[in-house]
């Protein structure tokens, strides 16, 4: 994790490092998650999590057709992530049902910690390196 000094904000800001803008969603679809197309096929629901560039804030969500949920995201059409474009997407988990996902996403609101989010992520991506 790196710090970056943000200048709106006038203070330094933590960015989670691995997840790359171009590698994870165009609109030519996903590019980077070489398997989540194998994957969509058995799990239908998301839990994601999206980082702001502009302000580096996040936001958690859970969604039954991923590709689907972030074009909304990305063009504006989603109210709270429309003035906080560019995102990325840093993170995803699947379930089999909508109510599990929406458990996961409520329990991870729940928690209302940025650092917590942070290491959930960290270990996400150091989990898909590995």
């Amino acid at each position: 994790m790196k710090q970056y000094f943000c200048p709106p904000f006038g203070r330094l800001v933590r960015v989670v490092e691995g997840a790359r803008l171009e590698s994870v969603y165009t609109s030519k679809g996903y590019q980077g998650f070489e398997s989540l197309s194998l994957r969509m096929a058995t799990e239908k629901f998301f839990v994601y999590i999206l980082q702001s560039m502009k302000d580096f804030s996040f936001y958690i969500g859970q969604c039954a057709d991923l590709d689907k949920r972030m074009s909304k995201h990305f063009d504006g059409m989603s109210r709270y992530t429309a003035s906080r474009r560019p995102l990325r997407l840093v993170y995803f988990e699947l379930y089999d049902s909508r109510s599990a996902a929406i458990k996961r996403e409520l329990a991870i609101k729940k928690m209302k910690s940025r650092k917590y989010i942070e290491q959930l992520i960290e270990g996400w991506l150091t989990s898909r390196v590995g």
